[in-house]
């Protein structure tokens, strides 16, 4: 019994298989298409690439935190940063792209700055921090803001996948799925027959034998003649 399903198992394979060769070029036409699809569409709705980096700054112990961080933001310093970088923007909209942070109740704070070019952030991010330290102390009369740590240059956005391949690739897997389940459906489509299963199903007969399939050059090189004697018929090689 066993020996049966493993050879039906087998059978069943090498039909797949003979399947998925016969539709190979179908397989590729369609993986082929779907992934130029998946190459189209990220092209025109991958997003621009945004960068984000932080530069910290640490306060004194007297420091009124609350007004400090808005006036890091305020339009007297961001007016002095697009000034100093020879920003094309103005400083509301400047103030948009920076995000001020108290860290965990400490006298730390984070500037934190998010653009299209990551060197861009960074020096915006560097820029406020230095600003902020020279125009608190005439503003507030308060002098005890120090950098603690300079805004880098980061080499990989923050909006994820901005290259598209992600859907490129889930592109080319959908194509080989669909490709592979259309060439079975093109299968089930065709009644040709094509196995002794086949025969055996349309007429319901069990297969006694068979037919070796003949090469036609040996068709070619030898002649065969049929002979009736006494009611039954021999089969004579000509050479």
């Amino acid at each position: 019994m066993n020996e049966k399903n493993a050879l039906a198992k087998d059978i069943n394979i090498k039909e797949l298989l003979a399947t998925l060769k016969k539709r190979v070029w179908v397989i590729l036409v369609i993986i082929a298409l779907s992934t130029i699809a998946g190459i189209v569409y990220s092209s025109l709705t991958v997003p621009t690439p945004v960068y984000e980096t932080t530069a910290k700054i640490i306060l004194g112990e007297e420091a009124d935190m609350n007004t400090l961080q808005v006036i890091i933001k305020d339009r007297i310093i961001l007016e002095k940063v697009v000034e100093k970088l020879a920003l094309n923007q103005d400083p509301e909209s400047l103030a948009n792209q920076i995000n001020v942070l108290r860290l965990d109740e400490s006298q730390v704070v984070s500037i934190s700055v998010v653009d299209s070019s990551p060197e861009r952030a960074s020096k915006i991010a560097n820029t406020v921090a230095a600003v902020f330290k020279d125009e608190v102390p005439k503003i507030m009369n308060f002098d005890q803001v120090n950098i603690l740590s300079s805004a880098e240059i980061q080499s990989k956005p923050i909006n994820g996948d901005v290259n598209g391949n992600r859907t490129i690739i889930i592109a080319f897997i959908f194509g080989i799925v669909a490709g592979i389940g259309f060439a079975f459906f093109l299968d089930s489509l065709d009644e040709t027959i094509k196995s002794e299963k086949d025969v055996e199903a349309f007429l319901d007969l069990p297969v006694i034998g068979k037919i070796s399939k003949m090469n036609k050059k040996n068709t070619k090189q030898h002649h065969f003649e049929s002979v009736s004697s006494g009611g039954e018929w021999s089969v004579k090689r000509q050479t």
